[in-house]
């Protein structure tokens, strides 16, 4: 059974993917910028680039915009109105939209923080990551713990009401302690939404091929529950892995990606994922930012357009809707991949065995146990 596109949420994801400099941990498609940015060709080449992906949401309504990267607040707001207004001749959304643009602390003034909102912005997601300068250093941030502050305040004074921190534990050289200190200084500035998560290191990045030393699995373990009980503690609820918010602010745009939702994705690098009435399919565009913005509007752009198979489907559902802290619809499945219940059955019931699943009142989570062993819980989806 092929699910009805009309009935699948729909986002759309921008990728701006020029950066100050590009931190060692990243595995982004991220590229610091040499010269002059072109900012104004680089719209251009999205619009068109959106054009040519119309055919395939037959019209449907964009629910939420995410403009990610690199670090989209490199841009003038003048480029991000020019975008917002070209994607609204060309799809319609509804008023209460949400449009987020990622931003970094030392890359976005005041007065630019003001002309974002007046473009239609409404949701700004902050990369801080640490409020330790020595830990920033160390992570390769362009910025200091000062910059982090301003930055924030800068965001309520421009008048975000809906702001994300982004903040990470287990950062190279810190105390068992230390993380502690980056989260409770992030819930001081009282945003709607915190994102925290661990580092990691990523094939290809820079930390790959020179491994810096990150406390001891204890310590993170330890720093971790003390976190989540800090976070409960200030009104946050874990509502994802690594995703905290206040009552009524969950992150639209994100939530639409873990209840498998559609997405169209433009800019350098992107990826999305649409459903047609041939079934759903992956796109991927060109990575680098001159092959792209030379190919926007044509087929050339797209490298990838291909159709999920079964076994993808299942695969990509469980490894986004058991994210979920509290669950999902049981239901959801059949809705947003158009298999049936029984495709699933197998792995639900070995993982239900062993205490990973809770099934009750028509609602799939993952057990306390299974979120902690969240990554075997999702493999068991891929065999």
């Amino acid at each position: 059974m092929i699910p009805a596109a009309a009935d699948i949420p729909l986002g759309l994801y921008v990728h701006l993917p020029w950066c100050i400099r590009k931190c060692p941990y990243c595995d982004f498609n991220s590229h610091e910028a040499a010269g002059d940015i072109p900012f104004a060709q680089y719209v251009d080449a999205l619009l068109a680039d959106l054009e040519t992906e119309l055919v395939y949401v037959e019209g449907r309504r964009v629910d939420t915009i995410f403009i990610g990267g690199g670090t989209p607040s490199l841009f003038p707001a003048q480029a991000i109105r020019q975008l917002l207004d070209g994607i609204r001749t060309m799809v319609e959304w509804w008023d209460e939209i949400e449009i987020t643009l990622e931003a970094n602390p030392g890359a976005a003034d005041a007065a630019r923080l003001v002309d974002y909102r007046a473009a239609g912005v409404n949701r700004l997601s902050i990369g801080v990551q640490s409020f330790r300068d020595r830990q920033l250093a160390l992570i390769g941030r362009v910025h200091d713990a000062a910059a982090a502050g301003s930055a924030l305040h800068a965001a309520r004074a421009a008048g975000f009401k809906n702001i994300n921190i982004d903040i990470m534990h287990g950062l190279p050289g810190d105390r068992a302690d230390g993380s502690l200190i980056d989260l409770r200084a992030a819930i001081a500035f009282e945003p709607e939404h915190i994102s925290w998560y661990q580092m990691t290191i990523e094939p290809g990045t820079a930390f790959a091929r020179e491994p810096p030393e990150l406390p001891d699995h204890d310590a993170i373990a330890c720093v971790f529950e003390s976190g989540c009980e800090m976070l409960a503690a200030a009104g946050y609820d874990r509502y994802e892995i690594s995703a905290y918010a206040r009552p009524g602010v969950r992150a639209r745009h994100n939530l639409n990606y873990w209840e498998f939702g559609d997405y169209i994705g433009i800019g350098a690098g992107a990826h999305g994922k649409l459903t047609s009435t041939r079934g759903a399919f992956r796109t991927e565009k060109r990575r680098g930012p001159s092959a792209y913005m030379s190919h926007a509007g044509s087929a050339g752009c797209t490298i990838r357009r291909g159709p999920l198979t079964d076994a993808q489907l299942l695969a990509e559902f469980a490894m986004n809707a058991l994210r979920l802290r509290h669950g999902y619809i049981e239901n959801l499945f059949t809705a947003r991949t158009g298999l049936a219940a029984e495709v699933a059955v197998k792995p639900l019931h070995e993982a239900c065995k062993r205490g990973w699943i809770v099934r009750e009142a028509g609602i799939i989570r993952p057990s306390e146990l299974g979120y902690r062993f969240l990554n075997d819980l999702q493999l068991m989806f891929l065999e």
